[in-house]
Order: C-alpha cells, then sequence, then structure tokens
C-alpha cells in the first residue's frame, strides 16, 4: 500500500502489493499532521470498500483513494474533507452501494459525529 503526497492538502492510497509506504515530491517534504489524519481516512475507506467488494464479487485492482480538504482559521483546522474513489472498473449499478459502503468506515464516522476529546497534563 503507498500513500502519496500530493499536495499540502491532499493524499492518495493505492495498493501497490507491498508494505505500506509514504512518498513524497522531494525528501524535503514533512508528512503533516493533516496528511496522516487524512492517510487515516483513506487507510479505513480502503479497508471498507475492498472488504465489501471482495464479498460481492467486484473487483477492485484499479481503485485509488485521494483525500483533500481545506482549512478554516479561528482556531486553525480542517474545515471540509472530500474523499474520492477513483475506480474505473466498478460497474455503474454498484457505484451508489460503494459510496453508501465508504461512509461505513469507523475514522469516517468519527469525523462526522464529532467525539469528547479531552487534554490532560499528568506530572
Amino acid at each position: 500500500m503507498k500513500i502519496t503526497l500530493l499536495t499540502d492538502d491532499s493524499i492518495r492510497l493505492e495498493q501497490d502489493g507491498g508494505p505500506m509506504t509514504i512518498e513524497a515530491p522531494s525528501a524535503d517534504v514533512v508528512y503533516s499532521a493533516f496528511q496522516m489524519l487524512a492517510s487515516g481516512l483513506a487507510f479505513c475507506t480502503d479497508s471498507v470498500v475492498r472488504s465489501w467488494a471482495s464479498n460481492a464479487g467486484v473487483p477492485a485492482d484499479d481503485l485509488t483513494i485521494e483525500v483533500s480538504w481545506t482549512f478554516a482559521d479561528k482556531p486553525h483546522r480542517v474545515d471540509r474533507m472530500e474523499v474520492k474513489l477513483s475506480w474505473p472498473s466498478l460497474p455503474e449499478q454498484r457505484v451508489a452501494a460503494a459510496e453508501r459502503v465508504a461512509g461505513l468506515c469507523g475514522i469516517h464516522s468519527t469525523l462526522t459525529h464529532s467525539p469528547e476529546l479531552v487534554t490532560k497534563i499528568e506530572r
């Protein structure tokens, strides 16, 4: 599996048959926390969709997932994320089902139903 850092606000996940790697356009590009967040969403979506595809007998060899996001300020944060599945071989009659399945990813659910977040410092 390969995560490619496309820009400061987008990543791509694709299966390549090997261990997970992270590729950047150059050695000086840092894997940011926002790219990590997007990678988690992409990985989760990929896992759920591929599991469904396997059970449904739908080949997913050409499936890639791109996640992009935009920012808001005060406070600085992600305000919108878009998950784009590129799947040329997916039959048209399966598109709606695949979109529903992609929404079942636990990270997707967490982001659409904000969890309580508690920060504590222990000494």
